[in-house]
């Protein structure tokens, strides 16, 4: 895995054109494959990971088919976000119990949810952090802590649900190595609006 970025990364699960994205963005940009689109890696050498779709509906015979796909570029590959239980911390490291020994010769992540704060996080077997979990627990100080604690052993952070220009600012504060947001990937004037807030906080600064 690459150091962590001194920027943080959108990764965007869209069709559009990575570098128009950037430009509207005034950050980095990758890719966010998922089995939700199965949008194919356009550009290995740009950063890029794998989610599981779980979000919206977990589909097991479409999360390996992207895996299966995408397997011979494996090594560069971020991180796979292990398949979750959204809302469910407990349930959800279950599930990657079950999952784990599957996707090996991946980096994973664990999606971290609601509840997290009560049960340990399998560091040793995991090359990233998901931070996941509803709206409220995704802005709330025990998922910041989570995001400290990986910081401090090298472990990389991403945050899901990152649209608006203060929870952008917010997670880049802790210090988070990438994120993905769907009103992102679609919309420019959603792009432009965080470089925009970025600007401005340029300027205030």
């Amino acid at each position: 895995m690459p150091d962590a970025a001194a920027d943080m990364i959108a990764l965007l699960d869209n069709g559009q054109d990575l570098d128009q994205c950037a430009a509207e963005l005034g950050s980095e940009v990758g890719q966010l494959l998922t089995p939700l689109t199965r949008y194919r890696l356009r550009d290995p050498s740009r950063p890029w990971a794998i989610d599981n779709g779980a979000f919206a509906k977990f589909d097991s015979l479409a999360f390996t088919s992207l895996l299966a796909r995408e397997q011979h570029h494996c090594e560069h590959c971020l991180f796979v976000t292990v398949p979750d239980v959204v809302g469910s911390a407990r349930r959800t490291l279950e599930v990657f119990e079950h999952w784990k020994d599957q996707l090996a010769g991946w980096r994973l992540a664990l999606a971290c949810q609601d509840g997290q704060e009560h049960l340990p996080i399998p560091w040793d077997e995991i090359a990233a952090v998901f931070i996941g979990g509803s709206t409220a627990w995704k802005a709330s100080e025990h998922a910041a802590q989570i995001v400290r604690a990986a910081k401090a052993i090298g472990r990389w952070v991403h945050a899901g649900r990152v649209n608006h220009p203060q929870r952008w600012d917010y997670f880049e504060g802790l210090g988070t190595d990438s994120i993905d947001g769907t009103g992102l990937a679609r919309y420019s004037h959603m792009r432009q609006a965080i470089r925009d807030q970025g600007a401005l906080d340029l300027c205030i600064g």
